[in-house]
């Protein structure tokens, strides 16, 4: 009986599940930061910001001087989101974001813990531990990765 689990198990204990796994994290992250990027820019243009944005982060997230944080913050949802969906730099791309859900939870939505930012706190802290995983861009930089490869 216990080998008819063993063998499923072993499965999911492989670089290429991970791989997979880590995958679905990365895109799960970054999904959320690319989309609320989004919405802070002109419809249409690639990185226009909107000066709506600049309303909402003085009027509705109280965010001191909103032309400057505004800006920083489009600007990192997006490059960020974009190195973590690639793979490409991870760690500090997943660092990044965590770093932008902590200030989201204690200065703009301090109520929404539970939902949704601890699911983003987790995601982040998966990336920070694991990396990319095997279908990052990060593999593509790392020799002593390559090295491991060849040697297995």
């Amino acid at each position: 009986m216990m080998s008819l689990l063993q063998r499923p198990l072993a499965l999911l204990d492989t670089r290429l599940f991970e791989g997979v796994a880590l995958l679905v994290v990365r895109l799960a992250l970054a999904a959320q930061f690319w989309r609320s990027a989004r919405t802070k820019i002109v419809d249409g243009s690639w990185l226009e910001i909107d000066p709506i944005t600049f309303d909402l982060f003085r009027d509705e997230y109280h965010i001191p001087v909103p032309e400057i944080t505004g800006v920083m913050a489009t600007y990192a949802e997006h490059a960020l989101a974009a190195l973590v969906m690639l793979g490409l730099a991870t760690r500090f791309g997943a660092a990044g974001l965590l770093v932008m859900t902590a200030v989201i939870q204690l200065f703009v939505y301090p109520e929404a813990l539970w939902n949704p930012h601890v699911l983003w706190f987790g995601l982040a802290l998966v990336l920070l531990a694991r990396g990319g995983g095997l279908f990052a861009l990060d593999r593509a930089f790392d020799r002593s990765s390559n090295a491991r490869v060849a040697l297995r």
